[in-house]
């Protein structure tokens, strides 16, 4: 079961670096065919779409089998907030951190030594501070950890919607956020494409991830599910996902989705 399920997070967030991050590696070509760091600002939007129905299609692929979760922040919100079983927490961020690492590592296979990309690194751009880039990136994971509470952990929501739900969000989030911080939102998303970046001697990205990309989605999609799960009457509750809460309460590692609501 637990097998099943890690492989179901590995592609899915293996396919979210791949296509998400390949897209801004793709909008960086010029129109002489060098790469350059920068983007186009307009085609944030085309970036933001690739990011937005990446996730879509993968909930809808693999949703059932492993909840979909793609993202070490998402899978510790679930946990704080008892609706995922912190026995398998570290499997699913090792499997998620794998899966992004592997897609920046074709990425970089593909490219030319010494082209000047940075694989769709995660920095903190617009003269932002420190500070500000860590309050962006909290809140517009806030946003999207509120939204998949909602659509994963609340029976009254239809799961034929789940997917367009996340990816409309994650969508939105880009739109307003990806020139300002990249709109991460995800440690892994920003793990793989700034070690990479870091072997092409731009180490920016790599501190920027232990300052920035993996506390502050962390800290934002605790709160968001800590929210929820207040807003939520306990009777509506469930584990995301439900069979692999039930094996950890049958090994008696966890209490039942309705006695932690």
């Amino acid at each position: 079961m637990l097998a099943r399920k890690l492989v179901a997070e590995f592609v899915g967030t293996f396919a979210l670096v791949f296509i998400g991050c390949g897209a801004i590696i793709a909008q960086s070509a010029d129109v002489l065919g060098g790469i350059t760091t920068k983007i186009n600002p307009a085609s944030y939007i085309s970036v933001a779409f690739a990011f937005g129905l990446t996730i879509m299609v993968m909930v809808y692929a693999v949703g059932h089998i492993s909840a979909a979760h793609f993202n070490p922040a998402v899978t510790i919100g679930l946990a704080v907030a008892g609706r995922f079983p912190w026995r398998y927490v570290p499997h699913y961020i090792i499997v998620q951190c794998v899966g992004a690492s592997v897609a920046s590592l074709i990425h970089w296979s593909f490219l030319e030594e010494g082209v000047n990309v940075d694989y769709g690194a995660t920095t903190v751009g617009m003269d932002l501070s420190f500070g500000e880039g860590f309050v962006l990136e909290l809140v517009l994971t806030f946003f999207l950890m509120f939204v998949i509470m909602a659509v994963a952990t609340d029976k009254r929501f239809p799961s034929a919607a789940s997917g367009l739900a996340i990816g409309m969000t994650i969508t939105l989030c880009m739109l307003m956020g990806a020139a300002f911080s990249g709109a991460s939102m995800n440690p892994a998303r920003s793990l793989g494409p700034a070690l990479f970046s870091a072997i092409g001697a731009a180490p920016k990205a790599l501190q920027q991830l232990l300052r920035i990309y993996i506390p502050a989605p962390i800290v934002g999609a605790i709160v968001a599910a800590v929210l929820y799960e207040f807003l939520r009457p306990a009777e509506f509750a469930k584990a995301a996902p439900e069979d692999l809460m039930a094996l950890a309460v049958k090994e008696g590692e966890a209490e039942t989705p309705a006695e932690t609501g």
